[in-house]
């Protein structure tokens, strides 16, 4: 499965061996709000948690998970988890 995760502030790219097949990417936003988007596979939903709880390790606020793409298609391919 393809999961974009995002979360509020920035993510050092030293805590990218974390999150070994995720891509990194900071985005300013127009309100000076800075947004870290972790875009890759996870190989289930076991793997998945490991990589949430690693961000809440963080002290990193969730901002949304989004299943972007599946390997199949199935009903769990529709999931989206948002926080305001």
């Amino acid at each position: 499965m393809q999961y974009q995760i995002t979360v509020k502030g920035t993510l050092d790219p030293k805590w990218s061996n974390w999150f070994s097949e995720m891509t990194l990417a900071v985005e300013a936003q127009e309100d000076g709000r800075t947004l870290t988007r972790l875009s890759g596979g996870v190989s289930d939903q076991a793997a998945l948690r490991g990589m949430l709880n690693k961000l809440w390790d963080l002290n990193l606020t969730l901002i949304s998970v989004t299943c972007t793409g599946a390997q199949e298609e199935s009903d769990d391919a529709d999931l989206h988890v948002t926080s305001g």
